[in-house]
């Protein structure tokens, strides 16, 4: 991989979490019980507004609906503008985690008491411009980073940052997990797992019908029956 700094081993058991916005919104239903099928727990929703980017996505009450069509957890990623104001709003349609980009808000306290008291696991994200250390001074406060990856000739750099992140977690012997966001195949996935990651989240991989996407839904399979290093389960996992 070319790290300059060696990678810490995965502490945590593996998990995919697959994007339900690649998904077939026309048939959400039926996106919702595919992936349930193969055995994963969770699915990740993002939350765009058409101001932190460029586009708007799902909200509130689509999030609710996914709540009352399946058992999985609901991972939410707001992707907003001050989403302090709305953390209570999501979690109440019944998402399960909650996680926000720490330079979309100046209350960083206020998004992060709110989830706790309504009893949703907080994370923090940072995307591929922003330096990884903006969300340190939160790593003892949240349950897990998400690492954006996407982007073209961004993964050399964002397996570097996620094992510097894990590297954070050793030294300072916290327990948050590290999600790796993006697309990408059974290789690059290796590597971030191999890298410090925990958790990969996917879109098109996973509901993709050519071969791509039955490599991705093999490696959800195949970590169904991963065995768990020393440390800590984490919580939200392909079973």
């Amino acid at each position: 991989m070319g790290l300059s700094e060696p990678p810490v081993t995965c502490r945590f058991m593996p998990s995919i979490v697959p994007s339900i916005l690649a998904g077939d919104f026309a048939r959400l239903g039926k996106s919702l019980d595919f992936v349930q099928g193969l055995g994963i727990m969770v699915i990740h929703i993002d939350v765009m507004d058409g101001h932190f980017r460029p586009q708007i996505s799902v909200g509130q009450p689509v999030v609710k609906s996914i709540r009352k069509s399946t058992r999985m957890k609901l991972d939410v990623h707001l992707k907003i503008e001050r989403p302090e104001r709305y953390v209570e709003d999501f979690a109440k349609a019944g998402a399960d985690s909650i996680a926000f980009h720490p330079e979309s808000t100046q209350n960083t306290s206020l998004a992060m008491s709110t989830a706790k008291r309504l009893g949703a696991r907080m994370g923090v994200a940072v995307n591929t411009k922003m330096p990884l250390e903006t969300c340190f001074d939160l790593l003892e406060d949240i349950g897990y980073v998400i690492v954006e990856t996407d982007g073209q000739g961004t993964m050399p750099r964002s397996l570097k940052r996620i094992a510097s992140l894990a590297n954070e977690r050793a030294a300072r012997g916290l327990n948050f997990s590290i999600a790796a966001e993006g697309e990408f195949g059974t290789d690059e996935a290796n590597d971030l797992l191999s890298a410090g990651a925990d958790i990969l989240v996917v879109g098109s991989a996973i509901f993709d019908k050519a071969e791509r996407g039955e490599a991705m839904r093999s490696l959800a399979r195949n970590l169904s029956q991963h065995s768990p290093g020393a440390g800590p389960e984490i919580e939200y996992h392909v079973q």
